[in-house]
């Protein structure tokens, strides 16, 4: 297969059955064969080039599945799935008349990239326009979708995945790589950094802003690499893990703190230094451990914007003193939920633009097929990896 938006389809996709990678329980991956399905009007069946894996699976893999804790939207999940909701891969065959978010029609071939969730459009949280993880019949791909509902194929861990009428469905652009284009999805949950640009003053990112981000596995990576687009001023990275400082320091990180052998307020101290004694203009918690959540509020300036973009899944509450901790420092707090629907095809203009500018192909390291997708899942918490996908097609 070429790089191009089209391509030949590959032979898996001609056969009757489909292999998938099942998360059957915590800890437990095992490939199975589905049925080929129909596919029906407005549907649309995908090969799968890449699917990345998310922080969210590895929570999955972990038993940890209670997400949207503490709001209507709260869910358990179940067990089987087939994971995999950040995507790129090959329209084999649709439905009728399908859509792009172009708007124009999809034909077997085209290369395109997902949108991780299905809303209603009908419930009052679509109605009003809200991001569509807000949805109340909100459908996603790797994790409300469950492997035992048919047609099965609802994650990106398998060589063909069904995609169910309304998904949003972006073209790829022809100069994008795969190996950059599976990144779309978590580049679009880095819209919190672009909600900053609007935030009224002195709460506003803009150019020459100093950024600070805790945790920098591939979402904390992509927010560094936003930054990088948006201009940002010093950049500093904390992480616990040395090769993702590293890499980080090849996207423009300025200063970067092991959080492994350093104290807390040895952080802290490092970031205000950095800072001229203010504490960064933007934070960005993407660590996925709920305590990292006061530490990005102690490291921001007075009058800072925090971006909480990594407690997806409840982990826990922390101690916060509003008075302290956000009142009298004029602190913003974002929460970012997921991506939204508009960020997609931004975020792949950014990369295609950025290609000779950063070294983007590298994020991913490595590709393993579903037959080892739980040393993958493994693999992908390791200081020898940063974005680990699966490679259904080998």
């Amino acid at each position: 297969m070429t790089e191009g938006g089209a391509r030949a389809v590959s032979h898996p996709s001609r056969a009757s059955s489909v292999r998938a990678a099942v998360m059957k329980a915590p800890g437990l991956v095992e490939v199975e064969e589905f049925s080929r399905p129909d596919v029906e009007p407005g549907a649309v069946l995908m090969q799968v080039v890449y699917s990345g894996i998310c922080g969210t699976d590895k929570h999955t893999f972990r038993g940890e599945t209670i997400q949207y804790a503490g709001t209507p939207h709260e869910r358990q999940l179940e067990y089987p799935l087939i994971c995999g909701h950040e995507n790129v891969g090959i329209v084999v065959e649709t439905g009728g008349d399908v859509l792009a978010t172009d708007g124009t029609p999809l034909r077997a071939g085209d290369r395109i990239v997902p949108g991780a969730n299905v809303a209603c459009g009908e419930c009052w949280f679509c109605r009003e326009g809200f991001p569509y993880y807000a949805c109340e019949r909100l459908e996603d791909y790797g994790n409300s979708l469950n492997a035992a509902r048919p047609p099965h194929l609802f994650g990106g861990w398998a060589e063909l995945m069904y995609l169910l009428p309304r998904t949003p469905l972006f073209r790829v652009p022809d100069e994008l790589p795969s190996e950059v284009a599976v990144l779309t999805e978590v580049m679009a949950v880095t819209h919190g950094l672009d909600d900053a640009t609007h935030l009224p003053s002195p709460h506003t990112f803009r150019p020459g802003s100093s950024v600070a981000v805790i945790g920098v596995g591939p979402l904390g990576l992509c927010h560094v690499i936003k930054a990088r687009f948006l201009e940002c001023g010093g950049l500093i990275a904390v992480d616990l893990l040395p090769s993702r400082l590293r890499v980080a320091e090849t996207f423009g990180a300025t200063l970067t703190i092991d959080g492994s052998t350093t104290a807390r307020d040895d952080r802290i101290e490092a970031v205000r230094t950095q800072t001229d004694g203010r504490g960064a203009d933007v934070v960005v918690d993407c660590s996925g451990v709920a305590e990292t959540f006061t530490e990005a509020l102690a490291i921001v300036r007075w009058g800072g914007t925090v971006i909480e973009a990594g407690a997806f899944v409840d982990l826990g509450p922390v101690p916060v003193n509003p008075n302290r901790d956000l009142c009298t420092r004029n602190v913003c707090v974002l929460g970012v939920g997921g991506e939204t629907a508009t960020s997609y095809v931004p975020a792949m203009k950014a990369m295609a633009a950025h290609l000779d500018k950063l070294p983007l192909c590298d994020v991913v390291t490595h590709r393993l097929p579903l037959e080892r997708a739980g040393e993958a899942i493994e693999l992908s918490q390791s200081d020898s990896a940063m974005k680990v996908v699966i490679a259904p097609g080998g």
